[in-house]
């Protein structure tokens, strides 16, 4: 494998950190310290590791940070009481309810209570319109972490083929509204394939871009990729392996071994767009504390 043509995550997530916390350190300068509150509802495994992560991270960079567990059983009208307790809180600049919920609560109707300027996922109708019509504050995070990792090795989207795999509400269909628009690092053309797609490998074969967010472990195969297209892979699957340490490995959407020879560029699981997912969360974290103080970041 050819070193140069792996996009780390890890190399321009702590770029953006170093960032971030420049501008955390200039907001306690005028006596506002960030805030970041998680919910969790439930018990699954993937969900608690990454909240521990998104912990752990408000730690390192001095946000304050609290997570609050609730039982799986948690009625919705409880969690709708709860983020409207949140939203007055002045201690969290953002507000954050991992998802996926138990199945007794409404996701649509938690993520609409929550107050839009303090959605650090992006997730409210609000923000989803301001990023369809090309005004948002914040992206979503994600999105706003693939398009970082173009942006930092200078990969132009402007004038490409793309094609997102995946039409979900975290990252198919933002992604796509983020680089069909009129503005630096975007101009793209873009086409969203998903299972219900006729022949979902004629529009990948060219493809200058694409990108893999199915959910299926080693979806994209050599023969479904150009020579030289960039590929970047957002999947994290965990695929059974008793002879792993943990029992199982983590594989991306995309069968790397065998992609990654046709590619001019790839994404790297681990190692790649998921580092980038929670740096995002931290960015959007300040800038949300700053739009609520009225203060200007340098980045703006």
């Amino acid at each position: 494998m050819d070193e140069t043509k792996l996009l780390s995550g890890k190399v321009v997530s702590e770029n953006i950190n170093e960032t971030t916390i420049k501008q955390i350190e200039f907001l306690k300068s005028k006596n506002v310290n960030p805030g970041l509150v998680v919910v969790l509802v439930g018990d699954d495994p993937a969900s608690a590791i990454y909240v521990r992560s998104k912990g752990r991270m408000c730690e390192r960079m001095g946000i304050v940070s609290e997570t609050i567990t609730l039982a799986a059983d948690t009625k919705e009208q409880y969690l709708l009481d709860l983020i409207d307790k949140l939203n007055k809180d002045d201690r969290y600049n953002g507000i954050l309810v991992q998802l996926p919920l138990p199945d007794q609560i409404d996701e649509a109707k938690v993520i609409d209570r929550i107050n839009p300027l303090k959605d650090v996922d992006c997730f409210h109708p609000k923000n989803v319109g301001l990023l369809t019509i090309g005004s948002p504050y914040l992206l979503p995070c994600t999105p706003a972490g693939i398009i970082e990792i173009l942006k930092y090795y200078k990969i132009d989207p402007a004038g490409q083929d793309v094609v997102v795999i995946g039409r979900s509400n975290i990252v198919g269909k933002p992604i796509a509204n983020i680089l069909i628009q009129k503005a630096a690092h975007a101009n793209a053309t873009v086409s969203i394939v998903h299972s219900r797609t006729k022949d979902l490998k004629k529009y990948t074969q060219n493809a200058d871009i694409i990108i893999a967010g199915i959910g299926v472990a080693e979806f994209v195969k050599a023969d479904m990729v150009k020579n030289g297209a960039v590929i970047i892979d957002v999947g994290i699957n965990r695929v059974s392996d008793p002879s792993a340490k943990k029992g199982y490995r983590v594989k991306g959407d995309v069968a790397f071994d065998e992609v990654a020879d046709k590619a001019s560029f790839i994404t790297p699981v681990p190692g790649g767009v998921g580092l980038m997912t929670i740096s995002m969360l931290m960015h959007n974290t300040i800038k949300a504390a700053a739009r609520q103080h009225n203060i200007i970041l340098d980045s703006e």
